[in-house]
């Protein structure tokens, strides 16, 4: 072992027992002296690369996540002097930094909005409408995140560097978290907690600002080539922006064109596979006008279980149910999602391949591994949830498949809206378009 492995290695024990004092429950200040001691040589990207090789290691997400509060506060001062990632209007990560900065207005509108909640005197309806307002405006920014963890996280993952989104993703969720609290203040005319839920949201958006600005975002520009960046951009439609809409100034079209004739022509993510699919639908698309009776003459079509069909038609008849639909293969691979009109959960090209614990928050890793564990062991058929979201109710159901030979193939998602479903009563049994 060389002294550089062995100083890397002592330093991720120094990180270890860190970690540790936060779980145990020392406050940031008190390990933020131990912590600034350990890394005062280190640039943050070499702290992500400590925290992947401790998550490697086996160290849980969510103990890591305990130390984004003291990255904060160890590394404001000195990755203030880097300033912030430059790129033109269109690029990905030029929409996310215009994201952020309507953000932080919003985060301002908010504290203000929040201010009366602080003297009992002007407490009331009133004040907590204003506040309920400027909450719906700053919730924009989970569309932000989701599309982080949709599009930008999944090239990373291919990139070998997954522990920080890990991390990141959890800190979402505690934001994500807050503002259900904030809702719950709101019905139940609880200012005191409405004030608390306010302040936490407001700091912790806050210092995802930054560590998106000059940890993450900078990492990614090293990280990711220019294919990667081009692929991402033509799927954040799936999941949409907050507050702004990307320029036009950099177009991934002509990006594309810049790049040089020897670059391989397939993507770290997605990429490639869209082009694959493309063509594969293009395969299959032909005019079925005028056939003879028997199906198997249809142009492109695949002989299934009962019947035959051609590739558009089972595409399009996916994307025609009224439920979402997702396929994960016996490797953990997701490699299919029905993109219809109406969908319930976010999904973006980038998800097509990617290992589906990273399509999951930090906490939800270990339910899915049960699930998924229990049906290649065939000791379950069905794993069933419901949830309430967004005044709908909806319905989540994973099923296992398996082959002829009774070997496991994979696990097909379905979620559906069920609100309407459990108003229905009596009987319709004429057709009623009326």
């Amino acid at each position: 072992m060389s002294e550089e492995q062995k100083d890397e290695g002592e330093k991720r024990e120094k990180l270890k027992v860190i970690i540790g004092r936060l779980h145990d429950g020392e406050s940031v200040g008190k390990v933020k002296k131990d912590f600034d001691e350990l890394v005062k040589d280190v640039s943050a990207e070499e702290i992500a690369a400590m925290e992947q090789a401790l998550m490697k290691a086996g160290m849980p997400a969510e103990e890591i996540q305990r130390l984004c509060e003291v990255h904060v506060e160890v590394f404001e001062n000195s990755l203030e002097k880097q300033g912030k990632p430059d790129k033109v209007p269109g690029h990905p990560v030029h929409t996310f930094m215009a994201e952020n900065d309507a953000a932080r207005e919003s985060v301002k509108r908010l504290r203000r909005a929040a201010f009366p909640l602080l003297f009992p005197w002007s407490r009331g309806k009133a004040a907590a409408d204003v506040v309920g307002k400027a909450l719906i405006d700053l919730r924009k920014i989970v569309v932000h995140y989701t599309r982080k963890e949709n599009q930008l996280f999944p090239y990373l993952e291919a990139k070998g560097f997954d522990a920080p989104s890990k991390v990141m993703w959890g800190k979402h969720d505690e934001v994500r978290a807050l503002f259900r609290e904030a809702d719950e203040a709101l019905t139940e005319n609880d200012y005191a907690k409405l004030r608390r839920a306010v302040s936490s949201i407001a700091g912790k958006v806050s210092r995802m600002f930054f560590m998106e600005e000059r940890i993450l975002l900078p990492t990614a520009l090293r990280k990711l080539e220019e294919r990667d960046w081009i692929a991402i951009r033509r799927g954040e439609a799936a999941i949409g922006y907050a507050w702004i809409t990307p320029g036009g100034a950099w177009d991934p079209d002509i990006a594309e064109m810049k790049l040089p004739q020897s670059a391989d022509q397939g993507a770290t993510q997605p990429d490639a596979r869209r082009d694959a699919r493309a063509e594969q639908s293009s395969e299959s698309r032909s005019d079925l006008r005028g056939m003879d009776a028997d199906p198997s003459d249809m142009p492109g079509a695949l002989r299934l279980g009962e019947g035959w069909m051609t590739k558009e038609q089972i595409d399009l008849m996916l994307k025609a149910m009224p439920v979402d639909i997702s396929f994960v293969d016996e490797h953990n691979r997701v490699l299919y999602y029905s993109d219809g009109k109406e969908r319930i959960f976010p999904r973006s090209p980038a998800v097509i391949g990617r290992d589906v614990h990273n399509c999951h928050p930090p906490k939800s890793v270990a339910i899915v591994e049960r699930i998924l564990d229990a049906f290649r062991k065939r000791e379950k058929n069905e794993a069933e949830f419901w949830i309430e979201m967004g005044g709908k109710f909806i319905h989540i159901r994973y099923f296992p498949m398996y082959g002829a030979d009774g070997s496991y193939k994979g696990t097909l998602e379905v979620s559906q809206d069920a609100t309407k479903i459990r108003t229905l009563q009596g009987q319709r049994r004429l057709l009623d378009w009326e």
